[in-house]
């Protein structure tokens, strides 16, 4: 058991697209992750975009979604845009930024998959993401998909952590970020980039990565 797992607490965390490193953060250091079904959707948000380091700075990957900026639904019902290829266009990105980190050749086709198969919704592309992340990080957090919110005013042991880091803020330090550095292909150019998808720590670090989260 290690001494930085809450197993006391649960929090609630966003259903992010290729999370964020701060976000898989949590999940190490808790062991009942709930994610909100009915949650209405928020734009502007890492739920339908990731961040990833590129030769020239960071690159901003977004999934189009149906209605755009005019979309009031609820997350479940978010549905995606295939208008462009987009899929086309993340895959290119992340194997120009990333084919010669250590371990492409090894959880690339892992995360191809996930730009050959069109999903309809959002969120289900996202928890398909994240029960990959769960098995090639092996973090031991509970993730529960939860249909009801009323149970937030039942249990005043939940820490609501939704929305903690967004495309506006991601980068700016905070005491319980991820503050290790790690190898990273274009620090060299551009310097250290905290907080990136977490894509960016999986090929660059490989089963390594899990070990980071540890104390």
């Amino acid at each position: 058991m290690h001494s930085n797992i809450n197993y006391n607490s649960t929090i609630i965390i966003e259903n992010q697209y290729f999370t964020s490193i701060n976000c898989i953060n949590y999940l190490f250091k808790h062991s009942h992750i709930n994610i909100l079904l009915f949650e209405p959707y928020r734009k502007m948000s890492f739920r339908n975009r990731c961040v990833v380091a590129g030769s020239n700075g960071l690159i901003n990957l977004s999934v189009p979604v149906e209605n755009g900026r005019d979309q009031k639904r609820v997350y479940k019902d978010v549905r995606i845009s295939y208008s462009t290829d987009w899929q086309k266009q993340h895959w290119r990105t992340l194997t120009s930024c990333y084919s010669k980190s250590a371990f492409f050749e090894f959880y690339g086709p892992g995360v191809e998959k996930f730009f050959l198969k069109k999903e309809i919704f959002l969120f289900d592309l996202n928890l398909g993401i994240l029960d990959w992340l769960k098995t090639v990080l092996r973090f031991k957090a509970e993730i529960m998909v939860m249909d009801d919110e009323l149970f937030l005013k039942e249990e005043t042991s939940i820490v609501d952590l939704r929305d903690r880091w967004l495309p506006k803020n991601f980068q700016q330090p905070a005491e319980d970020g991820f503050d290790k550095k790690y190898f990273q292909v274009f620090e060299s150019r551009i310097g250290f980039q905290p907080n990136l998808s977490i894509l960016d720590l999986l090929f660059n670090e490989g089963p390594n990565a899990s070990t980071l989260f540890m104390p």
